[in-house]
Parts: C-alpha cells; sequence; structure tokens
C-alpha cells in the first residue's frame, strides 16, 4: 500500500427523517482533504453501514469520491458475514471510478474458524483486481484472525495489501509487523493504540478522531514516521481523552455529537444506535470546549455536482 500516515474512517452524516444527509457529507468530506488527511474510508464501521441499504452504500460512496476530487485515496468498506454478499458488494465496489481500495473486515456473528476467515477473505480478494486490506476487529465480530492466518492470505492473494488491526493487541500487531513483507502494510485500528503500532514499524493508523481532529491526527502520524517522537507524543497527550472518549459509548455516538457540537452534522442515527446519554454529553461537551474544538463555523454547503 502506497497509503502512510492518517486516513478518517468517515461516519455518515443523517437527517431527521433517517435520510443521508448528502450535503453534510459533501461537506464534511472536503473539509477532511483540506485539512490534510492522507486517505478516507467510506462505509466503514464508523459509517453505520451495517444500517445502509445497498442503494445508500453507493450513495454514500459516490457522495465521498466526488467531494474527494482526486485528492487522496478512498477506500470502501466491503463487509458481510455471508462471504458471497460481500464478494458482490467488493465486485461492485472495484468497478466505481475514484475507489482506491477494498476494506473488509471479519465476517461477524458466524465466529468463524481460522479456515474459515481464510477461505472468506481468499474470496473477496480473488474476486477484485483492486488492493484489499483486512480488517480485524474482534469486539465487533466476535473472532480473532491470527497473524499465522494473515501471513498464508498474504501467499494466497498477493492484492492483500495490508490490514487494520484493531485486536487491541501490541505483541499482535509486532508480531505481524516483523512477519510480514515489508510491502504488507499495517494500520492501527484504534487511535489509543496507534503511536505504539507506528513505533514497532507500523504504517499509519485508521482513525475515528480524525472525524473531529483530522490536522492533528494526519500529523501526529506523520510526526512518529518521521521519527518527530517529541511531537508525536505532544500531540497524542493533548487530545487522548478525546481518543478515549470516543469510546466512552458505542461508537460512533460519541464523535457524532461531538461533530454535531462543531456543527459539522446534525445529530441523527439509525436504530439501534441511539444518542449518548446526558452525562456522556456533557463530559464531551466540557472536554471539546477545553481542546478548543466548539469554535469552528457551522458547516458550508457543499456544491453537490452529482445530485
Amino acid at each position: 500500500m502506497e497509503e502512510m500516515g492518517c486516513g478518517t474512517a468517515l461516519i455518515t452524516p443523517f437527517r431527521e427523517d433517517g435520510s443521508v444527509d448528502e450535503r453534510a457529507l459533501y461537506a464534511l468530506t472536503q473539509w477532511q482533504v483540506e485539512s490534510g488527511i492522507d486517505w478516507l474510508v467510506a462505509c466503514g464501521t464508523t459509517a453505520e453501514t451495517p444500517t445502509l441499504s445497498d442503494d445508500e452504500w453507493l450513495q454514500v460512496t459516490r457522495i465521498v469520491i466526488e467531494a474527494v476530487a482526486g485528492r487522496v485515496p478512498v477506500w470502501v468498506g466491503c463487509t458481510h458475514n455471508a462471504t458471497r454478499t460481500a464478494v458482490a458488494r467488493a465486485r461492485a465496489a472495484a468497478q466505481i471510478p475514484g475507489v482506491n481500495a477494498i476494506l473488509t473486515a471479519n465476517p461477524y456473528y458466524n465466529k468463524p474458524t481460522q479456515e474459515g476467515q481464510f477461505e472468506h477473505f481468499k474470496a473477496v480478494a480473488h474476486a477484485v483486481g483492486l488492493p484489499v486490506v483486512l480488517y480485524n476487529i474482534p469486539s465487533r465480530a466476535g473472532v480473532n484472525l491470527e497473524p499465522a492466518t494473515v501471513l498464508r492470505l498474504i501467499e494466497a492473494a498477493p492484492n492483500i495489501a495490508g490490514i487494520k488491526e484493531s485486536s487491541g493487541s501490541l505483541p499482535q500487531i509486532a508480531e505481524l509487523i516483523t512477519q510480514a513483507p515489508r510491502s504488507f502494510s499495517v494500520y492501527a485500528g484504534d487511535d489509543n493504540m496507534a503511536l505504539g503500532a507506528l513505533g514497532v514499524g507500523g504504517a499509519g493508523l485508521v482513525s475515528v478522531a480524525s472525524n473531529e481532529i483530522p490536522a492533528e491526527m494526519a500529523q501526529m502520524a506523520r510526526a512518529a514516521l518521521n521519527n518527530d517522537w517529541t511531537r508525536a507524543r505532544q500531540i497524542h497527550r493533548k487530545y487522548f481523552r478525546l481518543m478515549q472518549a470516543n469510546f466512552r459509548e458505542t461508537s460512533p455516538g460519541p464523535v457524532k455529537a461531538v461533530l454535531a457540537m462543531m456543527g459539522k452534522i446534525g445529530e441523527y442515527y439509525r436504530l439501534p444506535m441511539t444518542p449518548v446519554s446526558s452525562g456522556t454529553r456533557a463530559y464531551l461537551e466540557r472536554l471539546a470546549g477545553e481542546l478548543g474544538l466548539l469554535v469552528h463555523a457551522p458547516q458550508a454547503e457543499g456544491d453537490l455536482r452529482m445530485f
């Protein structure tokens, strides 16, 4: 993978009636690029993608690509617990001009064995010519993708180019970085693990906090990659409470609450996601104020040329 630094796992803004807020998504995407983010992930877990229909998944992807206008790479989430459906979605994404890579997570709920995960990810990778980034997220999927299985997959499908590692285990991340080919990119999938992963040779991170602070998270990743650990630690120390607060309740609840406080989106969710509790909201508002996030101007309307 060529991508190094920080990519944002974008949220999906909704309107009060539950529909996708195209203008807010367009404006948010433009702000991310203008803030210096290195790449964007559309339709990942943070995007509430399990609640999107196939048409909405396509709609969100196209809006992000239109707003990006080729300035940074775009990865598209293609995850499903039915392998045939994951394959079909990956094939559809690969046909969309402007999609640079497929991000695909462990099949959720099924709890497949290592062999089951191997066959699943191999099928997705063999279905497309684009780079494929695996996504290991045991807390959501119920299963861990072990380093040995990842190494088998790299051999079985050369277009498997990287992994977003959200196991929460730095030893596992280090083992994979040590054993995988140098051309294989390992990305931290948890903001609070980013400096550790970068310190042992990771290529960057896929971030939730960069929805709120894209410039700062990108600067932190680049500083670490450039061995400016003093600067990287300064940024990490300043924003660590925000990284943690984004998971005070189930993501993307807190991050959407903060973005709404910043005037970037309306705070609307799709069931089974609901607004954060009053206690969490008060904490987030106090923290966002202390960090200076509430001084941003309200969102500008995007120029939706496609819509």
